[in-house]
């Protein structure tokens, strides 16, 4: 029997293992999904919420555990706590929205015709989840899909097996029926057979390019809907009007909290001249206070990467931007931090340009380039100049420059003093190849839904 083993970061032991599902195993879960999927589009909204809001009390009862579990399985140290603040404000934004989100639209309700567009569920929806934020990527698809009316497959990532026994603990404690959620786990032939097979109507995939790449081969011919949510690199860019200490915090804590691995973390830094300095200074001193160790020691403020090839991958870039001329300012030095060791430690690098793969390819690790810059227009050419477009942030006192800059740049969320953080009432979606498709606010509601049109005429 085939397996999926989790390796642990923090040591290299198999943390956990599971088998992976037969194809009779997993035609017969599809088959369910489909069967519960019915019942499940006819339950009121006032039911689906009730059982949604009692699916979010169970996880969270469970966070202690899950901190640590977390830890062990992706590297997050155990002091940040989860991702339950999140996980909690993008549920309850769902649970309230959902039913107004997915209203008819009247178009004429008169003695003649009444005329309109309703939302109906998509049907099943497979959620393949990634390692970075696992509860929350997942969340962003699994509780709409649900609120819509659709029933829901989640297949998480090998790197995070245990949060999707997780999600389907607290789905069945909850009482949400039998069928309307499943959590599998699936080898990458087996997913792809499932995306082929034509019994999928949805498919929400977050991850790489390739990967992305992959899931729309597999549903080729299959007419589904999908959403990508894929690569980025995603920059700020500092004005001199900014609030320098606050940017310096917050920027700073970007680029390196989860040791960078997230979809919306800082990868570059462009700085204005006029406090270039002031501002590298800075975010050289903040850096240089983080501690890299075993992410279960609460001492412990940035920990390993997942698995030891993205921290080799980090390497190689740093090393290829030193040949063309930058310089490192932290080179932390830690006993844990050598080749094929998921611990890295965190790195600034400047006399950086656009020629070295750190400013321009994805690097999803604890390394940052810093750029100075003369002018807006010169900040924006550089902030375009990616494959990629997720978030972009500015940090400025004025709010009519913020937005002319961001009108500008080629992104799918423009922040103004933030970075990082995902509002559930704005739609969470990028351009270029950091994909298609939207999630969170009630667009994404609604992208889980299909228009359905009724023309209904009364005869005199």
């Amino acid at each position: 029997m085939e397996t999926i083993k989790l390796i642990s970061p923090v040591d290299g032991s198999v943390y956990a293992e599971r088998p992976v599902l037969s194809v009779r195993e997993a035609n017969a879960t599809v088959e369910r999904a489909k069967q519960a999927q019915m019942a499940w589009a006819l339950t009121s909204f006032a039911e689906r919420g009730r059982l949604m809001a009692a699916f979010l009390d169970a996880l969270l009862a469970m966070n202690d555990d899950i901190t640590t579990e977390l830890a062990w399985q992706m590297g997050r140290p155990v002091r940040y706590g989860g991702e339950k603040r999140g996980v909690e404000e993008r549920t309850r934004f769902i649970i309230a929205n959902a039913e107004a989100a997915l209203a008819p639209m009247m178009v004429e309700d008169s003695t003649a015709f009444r005329r309109m567009v309703k939302h109906v569920p998509l049907g099943v929806v497979l959620v393949i989840a990634p390692w970075n934020y696992p509860y929350l990527t997942a969340v962003n698809t699994i509780v709409p899909a649900l609120m819509a009316g659709n029933t829901v497959i989640l297949k998480h990532a090998s790197q995070t097996l245990l949060v999707g026994e997780r999600f389907q603990m607290a789905m069945d404690k909850a009482g949400v029926p039998k069928g309307v959620f499943q959590n599998v786990v699936l080898n990458h032939a087996m997913t792809e057979a499932l995306l082929g097979s034509g019994k999928i109507d949805h498919c929400n995939f977050t991850g790489s390019v390739n990967g992305g790449k992959a899931i729309e081969r597999a549903a080729a011919g299959t007419f589904m809907s999908l959403g990508l949510e894929l690569g980025g690199k995603d920059p700020a860019y500092v004005l001199p009007d900014a609030d320098l200490n606050h940017a310096i915090e917050n920027i700073v804590d970007g680029a390196f909290y989860n040791s960078g691995q997230c979809c919306c973390g800082i990868e570059r830094i462009y700085v204005h001249e006029d406090v270039y300095d002031d501002f590298v200074e800075g975010a050289r001193a903040l850096t240089s206070q983080y501690v890299l160790g075993n992410p279960l020691e609460q001492s412990s403020t940035i920990g390993p990467m997942a698995q030891a090839r993205f921290a080799d991958l980090i390497r190689e870039q740093k090393a290829e931007a030193l040949r063309k001329g930058a310089k490192p300012l932290i080179g932390m030095k830690n006993a844990l931090d050598k080749p094929g060791s998921t611990y890295l430690a965190p790195e600034i690098l400047v006399d950086v340009d656009h020629q070295m793969g750190v400013m321009r390819e994805e690097s999803f690790g604890p390394v940052v380039g810093i750029m100075k810059v003369r002018s807006d227009a010169d900040a924006i050419a550089l902030m375009n100049d990616s494959p990629y477009g997720l978030t972009a942030s500015v940090w400025t006192k004025d709010k009519a420059r913020a937005e002319a800059i961001g009108d500008a740049v080629e992104t799918g969320t423009v922040y103004m003093n933030r970075c990082d953080y995902l509002d559930p009432a704005l739609v969470w979606t990028g351009v270029k190849d950091t994909g298609k498709g939207v999630t969170l606010s009630v667009m994404g509601i609604q992208g889980l839904t299909r228009p359905k049109s009724y023309h209904l005429r009364t005869l005199a």
